[in-house]
């Protein structure tokens, strides 16, 4: 191999072939490269509090966000690799997560437990929003696959958004 091959084989297009056009492969591109960088922000925000959870019920919140954080972290390479499949290219760094995220960073020495959750259901809940916008990309553009991966995702932030709802709340039942 010489240098000439070696810079073409760089700068060679990263053309997947698809049947869908460009504008499809534009737009789900772009939908789904945002929703990554979402992705990426709340697993990071969700780390974040797990380990810096504290009080009573710092054990069951603990395992709570490390099962969500890894259920949100799972479904990261299934979304930069639809991207590939559909003919764009996905995130390439930090900075470019950091261009693209919609969910905020909580950099707070202290939060409550209590807060935290209900930042983390809050994010959920606007995650589902874009989810169901980006599936409506999809529709636009007939891509059953990427819309049949998001409605599994969208039930996994629904089961999120109820569990941090239900942990959070006190424990005040009728007749007690």
């Amino acid at each position: 191999m010489n240098a000439r091959d070696a810079k073409a084989r760089r700068t060679a297009p990263l053309d997947t072939p698809t049947d869908l056009g460009s504008d499809a492969t534009k737009d789900l591109s772009g939908a789904l490269n945002a929703l990554l960088a979402d992705m990426f922000a709340l697993y990071m925000k969700t780390k974040n509090f797990h380990w810096h959870m504290s009080g009573p019920s710092f054990r069951d919140y603990h395992l709570l966000l490390d099962d969500q954080s890894a259920q949100i972290y799972a479904t990261t390479d299934v979304i930069a690799e639809r991207v590939r499949k559909v003919g764009g290219t996905t995130i390439r760094s930090i900075g470019h997560i950091a261009r693209l995220q919609r969910v905020l960073d909580n950099d707070a020495d202290y939060v409550s437990p209590l807060d935290m959750l209900a930042e983390l259901r809050d994010d959920n809940k606007q995650l589902v929003a874009r989810m169901r916008e980006t599936h409506g990309v999809c529709d636009e553009h007939e891509d059953v696959a990427t819309a049949s991966l998001l409605e599994n995702w969208i039930d996994e932030a629904e089961q999120r958004i109820w569990f941090l709802f239900e942990t959070s709340r006190k424990g005040d039942a009728p007749g007690r």
